[in-house]
């Protein structure tokens, strides 16, 4: 990374959407973590006192990454978005931001008996002369309800005496019996307390599901006869709830009901021996097995409703922002892409990126050496490029009509991307990234439109001037907009149609010159 983009390190947070879900069992990344701290900074612009004990705790910061103490980063984080809250940052908050639930089942079959354990993912300088109090709670959030409504309590799980003060050395176990319990999505909290002190709360969100287990003996025996990719289609939901709970990736990654009845669906149509994707357009989820990973991967995409085999179709290869999944450009920035893809001829296809917060191989900041890191930004770009291919081989695509856009994260990929695979793209869409100029000649033969709004807290607006400026200087074509007052997120929808236009309008791949 070049030196004058150190500073946007702090990149790529999605739409608005993506605040953490409640009761998520995977741990926040450090690089999610490090976004939501600068923009809150650069939203608040803290001055005085406040600013010192800001910079102190960055220091702090600084000091455990080289280290790669990740626990210690996430308390001084948690320290840092109370203080700039206003909010006094005591014991007793330190001791609830230290707690984390755990569960070896976070899509639970009520047959069986169910269990989860609260720990702590730092030891807190709270001190504690007796053993614990926890109350487990199951609560409900009503139907369509947003994030912030309150909750149904569903089943009281008991009071519990005798809770470890260290959950670090000897986490608390909990065992509940959810017979009685309705399908759907619930959160387990369980609130800790030193006699009347309430010390702090933990929630888990789990999902029950009735039958389960059935369904995935009956999806793992179909998957092994099918051939891909219909095997990836069948196994996918099994294969994503093993990771949720080794707590590799979050629930919110998937959709257990949705996808669970989907590869039903499709079970169904195998079973006739029938092609279960034959004549099949709209808005589709399907999947193929990503093997440097060991795990089957989603992605989204739409087929044009009058698609057919006889016609080649141009296509959007379209990459998320941190924090959200391949259903963000389907589900959010008002639905508006697919309807444009349907009214304008294309297929859209959008990858996970292996994880949320992958960055499409991109290192945008954390710990440094870090392996795993390491590890998932190459399988993040490989996901990308497998999808592309994945496309390519179930419809018919135009190959001198495929397009790369992304948001934030998504946009820093698609520039970082098609520098290394500039031949395989016909025009760029970009929306509130940054780039690293010394790229602008290997890309400076693909078009380009660049949307960037000039009040954005999270990925300032000067990595996009300066991309564009280095692509000007070496005589791309770039069509740059840059919205007055406009911030992180709300200059993405508005600018799709145009970016459709000019896509439109660059409508044969360039050659580019070695």
């Amino acid at each position: 990374m070049i030196p004058n983009l150190r500073i946007l390190v702090a990149v790529a947070l999605l739409a608005a959407t993506t605040a953490p879900r409640a009761g998520a069992q995977a741990p926040v990344g450090i690089l999610s973590l490090n976004v939501r701290h600068s923009t809150l900074k650069n939203t608040t612009r803290p001055t005085g006192e406040l600013k010192a004990v800001v910079d102190s705790i960055d220091v702090q910061i600084g000091a455990a990454a080289k280290l790669g103490r990740t626990s210690e980063i996430r308390r001084l984080y948690a320290h840092a978005a109370t203080v700039l809250a206003r909010r006094p940052w005591t014991p007793e908050a330190e001791f609830a931001s230290s707690l984390v639930s755990r569960t070896d089942r976070q899509v639970a079959d009520p047959a069986r008996p169910w269990s989860m354990r609260v720990e702590q993912i730092y030891a807190p300088s709270i001190q504690l002369d007796r053993p614990l109090v926890a109350r487990a709670t199951l609560r409900q959030r009503a139907a369509g309800g947003l994030p912030n409504t309150p909750m149904t309590v569903v089943k009281q799980l008991g009071t519990f005496d005798g809770v470890p003060r260290d959950l670090r050395d000897t986490p608390f176990m909990l065992e509940a019996d959810l017979h009685d319990v309705a399908d759907g999505s619930y959160v387990v909290s369980v609130e800790l307390l030193d006699n009347a002190r309430t010390l702090g709360t933990t929630s888990l969100g789990i999902v029950v599901r009735t039958g389960l287990d059935a369904s995935i003996a009956r999806l793992e025996a179909a998957a092994a006869k099918a051939p891909e990719p219909v095997r990836s289609d069948l196994i996918f939901p099994v294969d994503r709830l093993r990771n949720v709970n080794l707590n590799r990736i979050a629930l919110g990654t998937f959709n257990p009901a949705r996808d669970f009845a989907a590869a039903e669906s499709l079970l169904v149509a195998v079973n006739a021996r029938k092609d279960p994707w034959s004549g099949r357009t709209g808005d589709l989820k399907q999947h193929y097995l990503l093997e440097a990973a060991g795990e089957v991967m989603p992605y989204r995409v739409y087929v044009p409703k009058g698609y057919m085999p006889s016609k080649p179709l141009p296509l959007i290869i379209a990459l998320h922002g941190l924090g959200a999944t391949e259903d963000s450009f389907f589900d959010q920035y008002g639905k508006r892409l697919p309807a444009l893809a349907e009214e304008r001829g294309y297929i859209v296809a959008a990858p996970l990126g292996y994880r949320v917060d992958g960055g499409y191989g991109v290192s945008l900041g954390g710990p440094s050496g870090d392996p795993a890191a390491a590890r998932a930004r190459t399988l993040s770009e490989q996901d990308v490029m497998q999808v592309l291919q994945s496309v390519r081989l179930r419809y018919k695509v135009d190959d001198r009509r495929i397009y790369l856009m992304g948001h934030s994260m998504g946009a820093i990929g698609t520039w970082a991307i098609a520098a290394k695979t500039p031949d395989q793209w016909t025009a760029l869409g970009l929306f509130s990234g940054f780039g690293v100029a010394s790229t602008a000649r290997t890309i400076g033969g693909i078009p380009q439109f660049v949307v960037h709004g000039d009040a954005d807290p999270t990925v300032p607006v000067g990595g996009s001037r300066l991309m564009v400026a280095a692509l000007k200087g070496v005589g791309a074509v770039v069509q740059y907009v840059e919205v007055p007052g406009g911030d992180h997120s709300n200059v993405v929808e508005p600018h799709f149609a145009a970016m459709f236009d000019f896509f439109d309008k660059h409508a044969q791949r360039p050659v580019v010159k070695p």
